[in-house]
């Protein structure tokens, strides 16, 4: 069933259909696989509308690679997902890079800015100078754990 998957876009937040899209899953399956996989923890807004952060796309399609392509259960794959994140806070314990077989991430910068912008400082222009060292935080905070999904692959 070896499906290729379009690339994950550079925004914050992505709504259940979007995510859908991105890992090639039903959004029911998705409402499932959250009551089966507890690190998936999409956040909640208005009338229980979802919206993942891309660490959350990126371990779905995980889930959906253990699942689909290489048979796991249900049960097999959540126990797949707990080795690999004891392995990583192992690794983490120990001193050791989590980014084995990961050579290089590359963005297009002038598109990493745009996407930013319109996502966050386009709402906030008054305020953005005090946004600013927040919203570094956030991104370098998301883009370790995407690193340690990353590596978790591998």
């Amino acid at each position: 069933m070896e499906k290729t998957l379009p690339p994950i876009p550079v925004k914050r937040y992505f709504t259940i259909g979007e995510v859908g899209e991105l890992c090639g899953v039903k959004p029911h399956v998705l409402r499932y696989w959250e009551q089966e996989f507890t690190q998936l923890r999409p956040m909640k807004r208005r009338g229980n509308r979802r919206y993942y952060q891309h660490h959350e796309v990126l371990m779905i399609r995980r889930i959906r690679d253990l699942l689909y392509d290489q048979g796991f259960t249900i049960s097999g794959a959540r126990n797949k997902l707990q080795e690999l994140v004891q392995h990583e806070r192992d690794r983490r314990k120990a001193g050791e890079v989590p980014l084995e077989g990961v050579e290089a991430i590359e963005i297009d910068q002038e598109e990493f800015d745009a996407a930013v912008q319109d996502e966050e400082l386009h709402m906030h222009a008054a305020s953005s100078q005090r946004l600013a060292p927040s919203l570094l935080a956030q991104l370098r905070r998301e883009l370790f754990e995407i690193r340690e999904l990353l590596s978790a692959g591998h």
